[in-house]
């Protein structure tokens, strides 16, 4: 073997390495809290590492101490309310900030990105007055309000609708159609990898979300799943593996939802347009 091959395929040996080392730290986590799902809360204290015959036991464990239907009824509701809002408001003012031009355009765009830089906890008082004031205080209303409007995924479509071909814009102009009609048959339809990718972001966002939950939602008839886990978590003798079953189950729809759209995903995050 000569030395260049020697080189090559340490070199390779080396890459593959690090990746499966960095893989394996990145997957154990979950693969962990799969496994405390069977064990006993002591065998998770103790921090075993096989499988235990404890799973039914959990499972049980967890949907006797809560009303599994209603919060995952909840969290769906609140996430897709969330992102469907969030995309259709985003969307129409990316596309506008795009196309049309004006003298005021830009220092509103900039004030716009200038509230990314306002840290959550700055305006968690403000918004519960606001909210307390309109009435909406333990109302998944309150939840989805702060969402809509996302300064981030704003400054995303106005970024991906620069890669979009004026040209089918001005030949539909030509066509007769309105702005209205550009933008639902002909932009949405070419956008559809960043609307995927959005998508992905805002849905995992809103699905996620817990601090402002945890400060508006007051009821058990309004928490969502990751309030419902964290109080689980911090009860004064807590079940871990009650509690791994319900991560696991607070998890799943967002692995579902990466899965399916992965690859529209990746399409989306690279600005590709069809």
């Amino acid at each position: 073997m000569s030395g260049d091959r020697i080189k090559s395929f340490a070199s390779q040996v080396i890459t593959y390495g690090f990746v499966g080392i960095m893989a394996f730290i990145s997957v154990f986590p979950f693969l962990w809290m799969i496994i405390g799902t069977s064990n006993s809360s002591i065998d998770i204290i103790n921090g075993r590492l096989s499988l235990g015959s404890a799973f039914w036991t959990n499972v049980h464990g967890f949907f006797t101490q809560v009303d599994a239907p209603l919060i995952f009824w909840n969290s769906a509701k609140i996430a897709i309310l969330s992102t469907v809002l969030t995309l259709a408001v985003s969307s129409f003012a990316g596309y506008g900030f795009e196309m049309f031009k004006s003298r005021a355009r830009e220092r509103v765009y900039s004030a716009i990105l200038l509230t990314l830089m306002i840290p959550f906890a700055a305006l968690m008082i403000p918004l519960f007055v606001l909210m307390g004031r309109a009435g909406l205080i333990n109302t998944h209303l309150a939840v989805l309000l702060p969402t809509i409007g996302s300064a981030f995924i704003i400054f995303y479509f106005r970024q991906s609708t620069k890669a979009f071909p004026s040209e089918l814009r001005d030949a539909a102009k030509v066509d007769g159609l309105k702005e209205w009609q550009i933008f639902l048959f002909i932009y949405v339809p070419v956008m559809r990898s960043t609307y995927a990718a959005a998508f992905i972001i805002v849905f995992m966002t809103a699905w996620n979300n817990y601090l402002w939950p945890l400060i508006v939602l007051q009821s058990n008839e309004t928490k969502t799943i990751t309030l419902v886990v964290s109080s689980l978590a911090s009860a004064y003798y807590p079940d871990y593996g009650v509690v791994m079953v319900g991560t696991v189950l607070a998890t799943l729809p967002t692995l579902v939802v990466f899965f399916l759209m992965q690859r529209q995903f990746v399409q989306g995050m690279l600005g590709s347009v069809k």
